[in-house]
């Protein structure tokens, strides 16, 4: 099969870009013939003020990318184009040129965006779904992109003119959304049901199962106010035993994350900074389990799966599909979103609970074993392709 994969990469690489790459990987893998066409947001770092200007009215068209991905189609002929993401370089633009060239689209819901100008369904630190299902305008007050309402205006425009349009009810053939969670959301917020798949995310390469129970507990992501990390260092403040707690990743919180874990006397708690691949597996294998305490819905995080091929036991918001991936009790625990007291009591449970938590960790790997490796996933995603070029030969 021929294939094009549409992505556009953001200025910081993210969980998305994984996906995109791994997909590729996957389908060569498997002998298909692979073509991209990608865009950066890092391209704006070299832009004029006038060139920024630009930018709002190519949120909603962009005549360039347009251009080219029919160019691509004409030359390259692919059965099939698969779309991750769009914002904001690409545009919605060449859902046009797919169509007109009569190609079927395969769409990977990896955010909220057609539902959130925001991309997040939160608003402050509290989940949002005030546009769900509804006009986009209602965030452009509250600034949800970026905390401006000049640059939330630019993306509720963009989603408000392609609602109308019908560019994702009329040109794309199949979604692909990450879990069952997400998928009730896109189905909610007015997309069609028969049109979703859930394919969830998987690991690549089986990183091994760990060789002992781990010495510390483990966060692992940016460091950002949608993840929880203060609430993560409030429950440390709290607990009763002393627990190395190691935070791998970086962002715009790490300083004042930093001079927190200071000002309450936390020595346990180690930055890491950012990793390469590699020396995130060794932290997970070191790990007696992993935090994640997202307060945001999450669509479907790579670390937890990444964990569960570990054989490590995953402690969680109970929150979006986070608490889909993760059995209480069985794969990990849940606690209450943003409930600094809560996690406190999960966490400490945990430490001095090593047989029952390995025991957890052992169901962790075997979850993985069962739908995160490379063989479920690569059917699914084959069948969902499938589904989507009958269904356009049919509707042709």
């Amino acid at each position: 099969m021929r294939i094009l994969l549409v992505h556009n990469t953001y200025q910081q690489p993210g969980g998305e870009d994984v996906v995109f790459n791994q997909e590729r990987a996957l389908l060569e893998g498997f002998g298909h013939q692979v073509m991209t066409y990608c865009r950066s947001n890092r391209e704006v770092a070299d832009y004029s003020a006038l060139d920024r200007l630009a930018l709002f009215p190519r949120m909603v068209w962009a005549r360039q990318t347009r251009g080219e991905v029919a160019d691509l189609l004409r030359s390259k002929q692919p059965d099939l184009v698969h779309v991750h993401n769009t914002f904001l370089m690409i545009s919605p633009s060449v859902y046009s040129a797919c169509r007109a060239a009569q190609v079927p689209v395969v769409q990977t819901l990896h955010n909220f965006r057609l539902l959130c100008p925001g991309a997040t369904l939160q608003r402050g630190r509290r989940v949002c779904e005030a546009c769900l299902g509804r006009s986009p305008w209602r965030g452009v007050l509250a600034g949800c992109y970026r905390q401006s309402r000049v640059e939330t205006s630019a993306v509720a425009l963009m989603l408000a003119v392609h609602r109308w349009l019908g560019t994702w009810t009329k040109g794309v053939q199949r979604f692909i959304a990450l879990s069952e969670f997400c998928r009730l959301k896109f189905i909610k917020a007015g997309l069609p049901a028969e049109k979703i798949a859930v394919k969830p995310n998987f690991v690549f390469r089986d990183p091994g199962r760990r060789a002992h129970n781990g010495d510390y507990a483990l966060f692992i992501g940016r460091l950002s106010p949608e993840k929880g990390l203060t609430t993560i260092l409030t429950a440390w403040q709290n607990l009763q035993v002393r627990i190395p707690l190691h935070i791998a990743g970086d962002g715009p919180e790490r300083r004042f994350l930093e001079a927190y874990a200071n000002q309450i006397g936390r020595s346990e708690v180690h930055f890491l900074g950012q990793l390469p691949r590699q020396e995130v597996i060794a932290a997970l294998k070191g790990a007696r389990y992993l935090v994640f305490s997202s307060e945001w819905y999450e669509n479907f995080p790579l670390t937890i799966i990444e964990a569960f091929a570990c054989g490590v036991p995953v402690i969680c918001s109970r929150l979006g599909a986070m608490q889909e991936i993760v059995a209480d009790g069985q794969t990990g625990l849940h606690f209450t979103p943003g409930d600094a007291g809560d996690l406190a009591t999960k966490v400490q449970w945990a430490w001095t609970h090593v047989e029952e938590m390995a025991e957890m960790g052992r169901a962790a790997r075997a979850e993985y074993e069962t739908k995160y490796t490379v063989e479920p996933n690569y059917a699914t995603l084959m069948e969902i392709y499938q589904r989507a070029i009958d269904e356009h030969r049919a509707s042709a």
